[in-house]
């Protein structure tokens, strides 16, 4: 992810916040707001200090950043999204934190589900 597809600013976290809609499981809570003129999709991540130091905020952050790295394909291009981890993400490895953001962008049907081909 390049920096052009973050979210940074106070104020645009804020519009996601309100216009958008937000979806949750154990480990995530994720907001998404369509923007039509979007050429690709832009995200911004949120780890409260509840959920552990600045290492393992940081660790979450980086988990996060490479699950949406390998999934930007399948991932819808023209929304904002905020992530925010709860306090469960703390206890992940990458590859639970990748399946749990997996289940929550399905659960906002902003992830292609990939079909298995049938031998």
């Amino acid at each position: 992810m390049n920096k052009r597809q973050r979210i940074k600013k106070n104020e645009e976290f804020q519009k996601v916040f309100k216009r958008g809609k937000s979806f949750a499981n154990r480990q995530f809570v994720i907001y998404v707001l369509p923007k039509q003129e979007q050429q690709m999709f832009r995200v911004g991540l949120s780890v409260s200090k509840k959920v552990g130091n600045a290492v393992v905020r940081n660790q979450i952050k980086r988990y996060i950043r490479q699950s949406l790295l390998e999934l930007q394909e399948d991932v819808r291009q023209d929304a904002d999204y905020v992530i925010i981890a709860r306090h469960g993400a703390a206890a992940l490895d990458f590859h639970e934190t990748k399946n749990s953001l997996m289940h929550v962008m399905k659960i906002a049907k902003v992830l292609k589900v990939k079909k298995l081909k049938s031998e």
